[in-house]
């Protein structure tokens, strides 16, 4: 899994695999889903970040895995 923020664009991408593309699909505004050729989430994009999460303190994140 890779976590990009991207701050000139305000954009989160959570990469779940490595697979291609092959389609994309904004679920909500400001929220994209990739998929690949089974139709699996293998990309999420969300747009406006600062907005949508203004407390996120996206230079420290922390993962719990249970």
């Amino acid at each position: 899994m890779k976590i990009r923020f991207d701050r000139s664009d305000d954009a989160l991408y959570i990469r779940l695999d490595d697979a291609p593309i092959v389609e994309s699909e904004e679920v909500r505004p400001g929220l994209v889903l990739d998929f690949d050729a089974q139709n699996r989430v293998v990309g999420i994009e969300v747009l406006d970040v600062q907005e949508k999460l203004p407390d996120a303190q996206l230079a420290q994140m922390n993962f719990e895995v249970a």
